[in-house]
């Protein structure tokens, strides 16, 4: 035997005598999980009986469940303590946090700049207001230190006035998204006396009147969190209680709504119409209504509806006398079309036909509607002139994500890029001159980070029926394919939302361990426009699940990572996906996450977010929406005595999306279905009782989280940084 095969089998054996270790100590820390009862109770769907052992979780005030709660919480919390590479981690992760200032996006109102920004130690953003592009910055409010009121608080939206000089803001507490609407006067920098409740879907702001003598607003009632909902004018300093309801749910018999379609008005300086958006639940096509501005006069306001869901048109702006939508009607990446509204019977003109790229969005400016696209996972900006109609590029500095698209008076325009690799940058770009270099402005300090050992790289990865599926990976500029680095696989695919590139620099606390962290964009996603949205979606839906699963094992093919380091992430509706893979491929991933996760997708829907979801994930009174919600819905996939990875489910107390019982139910069937699992691949349930889907989080609130699910990870990839202590 030669020395270097020598070394070779010593370090095999240390290696084995570790893992062993390793295993003996997890099994004198850890204890078995917390007695959870289960009460059976079963429903007969169309002939098929499913039995749901813990119905009892759905009634989240009762003492049981809560008491439940707070036990698995200490629980989970008293695993995560034992790792000892924790602390270390958060400390650096605060650091990464804290290397520069972020800033969201802008709002450009009487020549002001307003904007939320969180400076570097600071738990929440703050709003900020700027006098011009190159003025002094003046802080408005700082959620958490708001007079009288203790607490996590968060800005949920803003609203500047045409004049400048009011601001109408959504405030909520413990990540609730329990909006309370106030209006700060900028000048005294106090409330002004309204305070109206039930404003948590306001999430685009409100609709000041053109004299800024007041605003409409979507509110729904007391005893409803996003259904029946209706559009509301305020006058300020008025009771609200006298607020007249310009349209939405049994506001005139003229208008049918149903129960969760949610209605927001948009008003526009330069037209003499107002907007009337309805969304028909979480369905990607809306409805468009108009009426002048001067008869806003309750329910006998004229409305005229000018586009149905059969139109399939995603989104629609106001340009003086004219409308912009974008169609998807006959073509899945969608066209850009426009409609004379000063004429009652004209009809739709295509403006900007359908393309390579996926149109996403509009921002209508004086001189021009700008059009932002996805092209190959990036985005592309257009131009349309509104006077002669011609179409040209933006070109922007580097392949990125449009954060913030931002019209100044003089033609320019403020933007924020950012990409995998490139933290956010406010830029002034000129449309005008395509030869202008683009200038940059300081809203917000950079990052005082090295990333250039960091990488960005995207892929395309055969899925189970053929079809290409992007994939997006961030790795260290050297990385060796060896199979042995640490990964983390993301994905979502649901409601045709794009995973579009995004800068986090606490990425690099990953990256710095070699780690890898990739983002499949399955089906049910829009980043191929709504054929993709379409291919993940109610009876295709397990395309989705497939596809994270290639995405999974390309990575291991292609050696970046194996099986026994391989992580799997999924949050929300990406929960279907990660609680897809866990259940049909217990075998592919080392340990998952599951955040704030849909994983219980037959009961759903009797939740106060259930009746906007059914437009996305089916009913199951429909006989064959039930047959595939029931194929693919994660709790109802566990298995008994089958062999999971280890599972971190997480959620927030607060959640109005997702209430905590679903993820709580998951947590719970894994358990049970191997009893024993807490001794190797253990399921924890992580709940923040001070937080919600996390819209509203503290930043602090964040990395905790993140720390534990990373140092759960790495306890899994058996990094001895993270065996647990005794």
């Amino acid at each position: 035997m030669t020395p270097s095969t020598t070394f070779k089998a010593v370090s095999k054996l240390s290696i084995l005598a570790a893992a062993s270790l390793s295993l003996l100590t997890l099994a004198q820390a850890a204890e078995p999980y917390p007695a959870t009862p289960q009460k059976p109770v079963t429903d007969n769907y169309h002939g098929t009986a499913v039995v749901d052992p813990y119905r009892w979780m759905e009634d989240m005030n009762a003492p049981e469940f809560q008491a439940w709660m707070k036990t698995q919480s200490a629980y989970a919390a008293e695993q995560l303590a034992r790792l000892p590479g924790r602390a270390a981690l958060r400390e650096r992760l605060g650091k990464l946090s804290d290397a520069g200032e972020s800033t969201a996006g802008y709002d450009i109102v009487a020549g002001k700049l307003f904007y939320l920004k969180r400076a570097p130690g600071q738990n929440q953003a703050r709003l900020w207001l700027r006098d011009g592009l190159n003025g002094a910055d003046r802080e408005l409010l700082d959620p958490n230190n708001l007079p009288g009121e203790a607490g996590n608080h968060a800005i949920d939206w803003y609203s500047a006035a045409p004049n400048g000089r009011l601001l109408a803001v959504g405030l909520s507490k413990g990540g609730s998204e329990n909006s309370v609407l106030r209006v700060l006067d900028l000048a005294s920098g106090k409330f002004l006396s309204e305070a109206i409740d039930r404003t948590g879907l306001n999430e685009g702001g409100v609709a000041w009147l053109p004299d800024s003598s007041g605003f409409a607003y979507n509110r729904h009632p007391a005893d409803e969190r996003y259904n029946k909902s209706a559009v509301f004018l305020h006058k300020l300093g008025q009771d609200d209680a006298k607020d007249q309801a310009l349209i939405g749910w049994q506001v005139s018999a003229k208008q049918k709504f149903a129960l969760p379609d949610l209605p927001y008005l948009r008003l526009s300086k330069d037209s003499s119409f107002a907007l009337a958006e309805v969304l028909h639940g979480d369905a990607v096509d809306h409805s468009f209504w108009v009426a002048p501005v001067k008869q806003l006069q309750g329910a006998a306001t004229p409305w005229r509806r000018v586009i149905r869901p059969e139109d399939r048109v995603i989104a629609a702006a106001l340009a003086g006398e004219t409308l912009y939508a974008l169609t998807q009607k006959t073509a899945s990446r969608r066209q850009l079309l426009s409609l004379d509204l000063a004429k009652p019977h004209a009809k739709f003109k295509t403006v900007m036909p359908a393309g390579d790229s996926v149109l996403q969005s509009l921002e209508v400016a004086e001189d021009a509607v700008y059009v932002k696209a996805l092209d190959a996972g990036v985005s592309k900006l257009w131009r349309v002139d509104r006077k002669s109609g011609k179409t040209a590029a933006v070109a922007l500095p580097f392949e990125g994500t449009l954060r913030s698209i931002a019209p100044l008076k003089d033609g320019k325009l403020l933007v924020l890029l950012e990409g995998w690799t490139q933290a956010p940058q406010s830029l002034l770009l000129n449309p005008r001159e395509p030869g202008a270099a683009p200038q940059p402005v300081t809203v917000q300090k950079p990052i005082t980070l090295d990333v250039s050992g960091m990488q960005a790289k995207r892929v395309m990865v055969k899925s189970h029926d053929g079809v290409m599926v992007p994939l997006s990976i961030v790795a260290p500029k050297d990385v060796v394919l060896d199979g042995s680095h640490p990964t983390v696989l993301t994905g979502y695919g649901a409601y045709g939302i794009t995973m579009e590139p995004r800068f986090a620099a606490t990425r690099l606390a990953w990256i710095e361990r070699g780690g890898v962290l990739a983002t499949c964009h399955v089906r049910g996603g829009g980043e191929l426009g709504e054929e993709w949205h379409q291919g993940g979606y109610i009876a295709t839906k397990q395309n989705t699940v497939s596809d994270f699963i290639a995405c999974a094992e390309w990575l291991i093919a292609n050696k970046y990572t194996s099986t026994s380091k391989l992580a799997g992430t999924g949050g929300s509706a990406g929960g279907i996906t990660i609680g897809g893979t866990i259940t049909q491929r217990p075998d592919l991933l080392a340990a998952a996450q599951s955040s704030v996760g849909l994983s219980d997708m037959l009961r759903m829907e009797n939740t106060p977010n259930g009746a906007p979801n059914v437009a996305e994930f089916g009913t199951v009174t429909n006989p064959a929406h039930f047959k595939s919600m029931y194929a693919l819905s994660p709790y109802h996939r566990v298995v008994d005595g089958k062999a999971y990875p280890a599972v971190i489910v997480t959620t927030g107390a607060n959640d109005p999306r997702v209430e905590a019982w679903i993820p709580a139910k998951l947590a719970a069937r894994l358990q049970a279905a191997n009893p024993e699992s807490y001794k190797s691949k253990p399921t924890l349930l992580r709940i923040d009782f001070d937080a919600g889907h996390g819209m509203g989080s503290s930043v602090s609130q964040r990395l905790d989280e993140t720390a534990d699910v990373w140092s759960f990870f790495l306890w899994q990839f058996g990094d001895a940084a993270f065996a647990p202590k005794p």
